[in-house]
């Protein structure tokens, strides 16, 4: 008879949810859409502002303000998407996993600051593309150039710069303690 472990099946049941947990956890994913939806508002209203009435409106051409408008909805969205989940880190823990700190959580949301502002420099910097190109173009090299800005980031060592517990040590831990127990 094969092995449970061997085969991959688990013989441990997850436990299920009450009613009253379903109805939380879907109040979570609408506050948590909610918040990013807002966000990305902001982050548009705040790099429209900064186009038009900042000492910035003479550096962004008319071309490039979609550029700013991609980056907005970008660092809004992910700071509008990633700061309630840190909040709601705070507030639940379990066996496995204990609740975030508040010196934690405040070096994720400073990250996270961090993060929102690279997005809008790099948004600013493609925006520069609108003085050679359409706006049409100049759009479509500012989704590819802010969408896989982040990609070097992740590429980081966080854990060897002592920053593991600050940048997605909270999943990836989850994930590999997961993975091959009985190997």
């Amino acid at each position: 008879m094969p092995d449970a472990s061997r085969t991959g099946g688990s013989t441990a049941q997850r436990p299920q949810r009450s009613p009253l947990g379903n109805i939380l956890f879907g109040a979570g994913v609408v506050l948590v859409l909610a918040t990013m939806a807002l966000g990305a508002f902001a982050g548009v209203a705040f790099m429209e502002k900064l186009a038009d009435l900042s000492p910035l409106s003479a550096m962004v051409p008319d071309h490039g303000h979609t550029a700013l408008v991609v980056g907005g909805i970008a660092a809004g969205g992910v700071i509008g998407l990633t700061l309630p989940t840190i909040l709601f880190g705070m507030a639940r823990g379990n066996e496995q996993e204990p609740p975030v700190g508040p010196g934690s959580a405040l070096l994720k949301m400073l990250a996270l600051l961090v993060f929102g502002v690279y997005l809008l420099v790099g948004s600013i910097v493609v925006s520069q593309v609108g003085w050679i190109l359409p706006q049409g173009v100049t759009t479509l090299v500012a989704v590819f150039a802010i969408g896989f800005s982040w990609m070097p980031l992740a590429m980081v060592p966080w854990e060897k710069l002592g920053l593991g517990g600050v940048v997605g040590d909270r999943f990836g831990s989850r994930l590999r303690s997961n993975s091959h127990e009985a190997d």
